[in-house]
């Protein structure tokens, strides 16, 4: 028979919303069978097993059992997946539950991320972190980006067959060095993330240290070539920057008085970036899980040290070799006023959100 228009939309929405219903109740049905009847009328009515031959009934039987397990089967996964489900959002409503307190003390104040290593590298790791850090703009903390790019920048030496040099941990930086160092971390790693920031709903505007004076240096040593160490900081265009709610994203390439550009370590330029701005926190991102009693042992992570606890571990070498300068800028920057500095692994999934926003952290607070 024909059925009114709306009888007709209500079994379709039926129809399409069945495979849903499915999922959360068994449905049970009767096997049925036409048998022919008097006239043309046809009339369904309930197979009884004993009315069939033996054989079908056993194959009916075996058939109704194997229905029946699957069934269970699939009952149990439902109620597998029902009960993981609510553990995961339980877990999640956790997780808002204890980032709370941080986002409320945290919210309108500055924090200084020094971005670099194999978080840069990994395409699935940098957005990650970016968008950590969109996240961390959208709620209130005023984040800004502080990064290097030395991969980057010894892939395009190579391109251009120049090989690269290090002396004590430290690029050697020629003149035709510096012009590939400045055209890669200002013209492609620092326009690369702000598109990233951007695209993922943040604002990013990209700056270097010799835009309105931000970072002032001095050649360190004519052996190392255009190795600078930060003489002076303005912060006036990154405060308006902030102020406005944009995620400065510097690249760390500063100037001398004469105007030569000069390369700048990235860890030292996000220390002295927070210092003078003020940041409640600078966290540098790097290759391994932070402090470490065995160096090889990341359960042996030590998640808070004081400035006099950091120069101990120094002094016996529990800290050495390339945490050392790290530990040595977190240590100057708290002395300047910064009032935490953190060293996370940049590796490890949302390890920024954990570190800020969590009770335990991912990494090693330092503190005064």
């Amino acid at each position: 028979r024909v059925l009114p228009m709306s009888a007709a939309v209500s079994l379709a929405s039926a129809r399409a919303l069945a495979p849903r219903v499915a999922r959360r109740r068994s449905v049970r049905k009767t096997v049925t069978t036409v048998t022919a009847s008097s006239g043309s009328d046809a009339k369904r009515q309930p197979v009884q097993s004993a009315s069939l031959p033996s054989k079908a009934a056993e194959r009916f039987g075996k058939i109704s059992t194997e229905m029946k397990a699957k069934s269970s089967a699939l009952r149990a996964a439902v109620t597998s997946s029902d009960s993981a489900c609510e553990l995961d959002n339980f877990q999640r409503v956790s997780v808002l539950a204890e980032a709370l307190p941080y986002l409320q003390r945290f919210a309108g104040q500055t924090i200084v991320v020094k971005y670099g290593g194999a978080a840069m590298i990994d395409e699935g790791l940098k957005k990650r972190v970016i968008q950590d850090l969109v996240l961390l703009s959208t709620v209130g903390i005023r984040p800004i980006l502080v990064h290097g790019g030395g991969p980057e920048i010894n892939t395009w030496l190579t391109k251009v067959g120049i090989e690269p040099k290090f002396k004590n941990g430290l690029r050697v930086t020629d003149a035709e060095t510096m012009e590939i160092v400045e055209m890669v971390l200002v013209g492609k790693v620092n326009k690369s993330l702000v598109s990233l920031i951007n695209v993922a709903g943040g604002k990013a505007v990209g700056i270097c240290g010799k835009d309105g004076n931000t970072l002032r240096g001095k050649i360190r040593d004519p052996e190392w070539g255009f190795v600078g160490d930060v003489t002076s900081v303005d912060t006036s265009v990154l405060k308006q920057l902030v102020d406005a709610g944009y995620i400065p994203v510097v690249a760390t390439v500063a100037m001398d008085v004469y105007g030569q550009a000069l390369n700048v370590n990235a860890d030292t330029a996000a220390g002295e970036l927070a210092a003078s701005i003020g940041a409640a926190k600078l966290i540098l991102m790097t290759d391994v899980p932070g402090v470490c009693i065995d160096k090889d042992d990341p359960g042996s992570l030590i998640r808070t040290l004081s400035i006099s606890e950091t120069r101990d571990l120094v002094a016996t070498n529990v800290i050495a070799g390339g945490m050392i300068p790290k530990v040595e800028c977190c240590v100057k920057s708290i002395a300047q006023g910064v009032k935490s500095a953190h060293i996370i692994d940049g590796r490890a999934p949302h390890s920024l959100l954990l570190e800020i926003l969590t009770d335990e952290g991912a990494g090693t607070m330092i503190t005064g």
